[in-house]
């Protein structure tokens, strides 16, 4: 496994990958003390970076991150969710094909490990508000303003 954090406007972003795929993303107080080098650690790092430059909106990287099938159906309907917006996790449990799993939906949400790829933060609740966040509200409330407040250009 590869390591490496990455200081943002928010605080420390540990990420961890294999040979192969990304597999954790999160917010942590404790770095790594030792960075390791490998392409696909600091290719994730490159793209978070310009993420939080408001460089990118999207990320292209092979994740596999640890988890359940119904986490994994979860985090792939999350992902769904287009840069700038939010969904409430009603429809979220709709989408996962099932509205009576709301609450096993914002479970698995809640397990995402890997924060910003897997955009766990566009998930709010059923009145628009705040809820829930693995790494602190205030976070999530920065990551939404950030997505919702960058410009994109076009040339054409």
């Amino acid at each position: 496994m590869y390591r490496t954090t990455l200081q943002t406007p928010i605080g420390g972003l540990n990420i961890e990958t294999t040979n192969w795929s990304v597999i954790a993303v999160y917010f942590s107080n404790q770095p790594y003390e030792e960075n390791t080098d490998h392409p696909l650690l600091n290719e994730a790092r490159a793209q978070l970076k310009a993420y939080f430059e408001r460089k990118t909106t999207s990320f292209n990287l092979p994740i596999d991150p640890p988890g359940t099938v119904f986490q994994r159906l979860v985090w792939e309907e999350v992902m769904k969710v287009p840069f700038g917006q939010t969904m409430n996790y009603a429809r979220l449990a709709i989408r996962c094909g099932d509205e009576k799993k709301t609450r096993a939906v914002a479970a698995a949400n809640a397990a995402n490990p890997m924060a910003i790829i897997i955009p766990c933060h566009r998930i709010v609740g059923s009145s628009g508000q705040l809820t829930g966040y693995a790494w602190g509200l205030d976070r999530k409330e920065w990551l939404l303003h950030l997505e919702q407040h960058q410009t994109q250009y076009s040339l054409f």
